[in-house]
């Protein structure tokens, strides 16, 4: 493997993610025609890179109890044993296996994601969107990650059959993470 196949254009270093700048998102199906989008608000991730990339982890942790839809009543109902059940399951967390690049930008993302008290594997696909030092003199990194995951592969299987044989919250979950890291000292 090459050089260039091996290194990334994240300087090495520990990198956690600025939650003021940063969003941990999501998408589902309404009843089959129109997405609602959410997002938790409540987060924290780590990217250790090292000089080589097959070295580099990414991990997090997610407070269930954060999610945001901006509709209280349905976030309440998010946060009950219908979906999260966030009293019983009041994390989600997520541990890379594997970091590899797919171009000079673009890297697929292996790891397991612990959601609902069960754990799979999940791709993500991250791609870097560049690096700067803020007017702090802080060094940071953002990526946008991008991901999708099945809601009964993780427990979660309310629904309800509406008359249009459409079903009122869809399967899929589409994952959107845009994310401000900085370089820790």
């Amino acid at each position: 493997m090459s050089a260039t196949a091996t290194t990334t254009l994240i300087p090495t270093g520990t990198w956690k993610a600025d939650q003021a700048h940063s969003k941990a998102g999501f998408a589902v199906k309404h009843m089959g025609i129109a997405t609602v989008r959410g997002e938790f608000t409540e987060f924290e991730g780590t990217l250790e890179v090292g000089d080589d990339l097959s070295t580099a982890k990414a991990y997090g942790t997610v407070k269930v109890a954060s999610v945001d839809t901006s509709e209280p009543q349905r976030d309440e109902h998010l946060r009950s044993p219908d979906f999260f059940d966030a009293e019983t399951f009041p994390k989600l967390s997520f541990q890379s296996t594997s970091i590899e690049p797919l171009d000079d930008e673009t890297f697929r993302i292996l790891g397991n994601l612990t959601l609902h008290g069960v754990t799979r594997e999940i791709q993500l696909e991250a791609v870097v969107q560049g690096t700067d030092t803020d007017p702090w003199g802080n060094e940071r990194v953002g990526l946008e990650i991008v991901g999708e995951l099945s809601r009964s592969d993780y427990g979660m299987k309310f629904n309800q059959a509406l008359g249009s044989g459409n079903l009122l919250v869809g399967d899929k979950v589409k994952l959107a993470l845009d994310v401000s890291a900085v370089k820790q000292d």
